[in-house]
């Protein structure tokens, strides 16, 4: 098998370059700016290349080119319909996230304390303040004493600060490497 082009390669592609000032005229119509218009092209012409055994030799090849031009130029327009012109980076930088790995490592801290509480209490805090259930619910549910709920919660609250050596609501959310990238993101 030779390395060369056939016959009918030859005349596709000097059908090709033969509609290129026309396919580019078209471009800069449609697009107006001339890099955007040259890069329209291009993409027409790589696409054409890439897809030859699709055209029937004979027929109209700008009447083809002019239809791929223009399937592209609306296929590139979609596009940049969903996507967000960053190139400052300034949306970018606003973008922050408190990072995953902290949360990962807290919840797994806070499972272990939790063990460490008498069942009694353990099953108070679950029931009030991760199930959702009143003092007066978990109590009923329990089979004891209003008061002794609010006891046995307060107590597996004061444990679990103590175990997981938490002073105050400063020590909750980010740390203090994350919270100034994180609260510069709720600023704008």
């Amino acid at each position: 098998m030779s390395g060369g082009m056939t016959s009918e390669e030859s005349s596709f592609k000097r059908e090709m370059l033969a509609a290129l000032p026309s396919l580019r005229a078209f471009a800069m119509s449609l697009i107006g700016r001339h890099d955007r218009a040259d890069d329209l092209v291009q993409d027409t012409i790589m696409k054409a290349w890439a897809k030859q055994d699709h055209f029937e030799m004979g027929t109209n090849m700008k009447a083809w080119l002019f239809t791929i031009l223009r399937n592209e130029l609306y296929s590139q327009m979609r596009k940049r319909g969903r996507e967000v012109q960053d190139s400052d980076g300034y949306f970018t930088e606003t973008l922050a996230q408190h990072p995953s790995q902290y949360g990962s490592l807290d919840l797994q801290d806070f499972k272990r304390a939790l063990e460490m509480l008498p069942p009694d209490q353990r099953e108070a805090i679950i029931l009030v303040g991760a199930s959702g259930f009143s003092y007066e619910e978990a109590a009923e549910i329990c089979g004891c004493a209003l008061g002794t709920i609010k006891s046995r919660v307060n107590r597996a609250r004061q444990r679990l600060q103590d175990i997981l050596q938490v002073t105050g609501e400063s020590e909750y959310g980010p740390d203090a490497t994350s919270a100034p990238i994180i609260s510069r993101s709720f600023v704008s």
